[in-house]
């Protein structure tokens, strides 16, 4: 699984020009799902996310995780995150999972992260989305699970 994570001052997700979801200061997390990933791999980056120190402290360095300060989670499917770009012009998405194996890890990772965080949103799985947000720092991670079967 990768995550790209991004603090934000806020957020929203648009579909049909309709506002879907929105946060105020907190982290945007675009999820891409690996084919080989499973309950692990969810579970790892649900634990590292949470306590990712990204949120300044009194003094402006980067000392408090997002659970601590109690920032809210924009979760919104990816499956670009996969895209291999090594050869050719277009991207190949042959490690990214199908529909049948990423929902439901999709869907885990959101009820993991709202069991430790208060404001968990997110968007829609497989829906083309508009995705508005101020970036706060800007402050951007890319976060990979470890133990990936590719």
């Amino acid at each position: 699984m990768r995550l790209l994570v991004q603090r934000v001052k806020e957020a929203q997700v648009f579909i049909d020009n309709e506002l879907h979801s929105a946060i105020e200061k907190g982290v945007l997390v675009f999820l891409g799902v690996h084919l080989y990933d499973q309950d692990e791999q969810v579970k790892w980056l649900v634990n590292k996310l949470i306590h990712l120190r990204i949120f300044n402290d009194e003094n402006g360095k980067m000392n408090y995780s997002v659970k601590e300060s109690q920032a809210q989670v924009l979760v919104v499917s990816q499956f670009t995150l996969y895209g291999n770009c090594k050869s050719g012009r277009r991207p190949d998405y042959f490690q990214a999972a199908p529909p049948q194996i990423a929902i439901p890890l999709y869907e885990k990772f959101i009820k993991l992260i709202g069991k430790e965080i208060t404001e968990v949103k997110s968007g829609k799985f497989g829906a083309h989305m508009q995705v508005h947000l101020i970036n706060d720092g800007p402050v951007t991670l890319f976060i990979e699970s470890p133990n990936e079967n590719e």
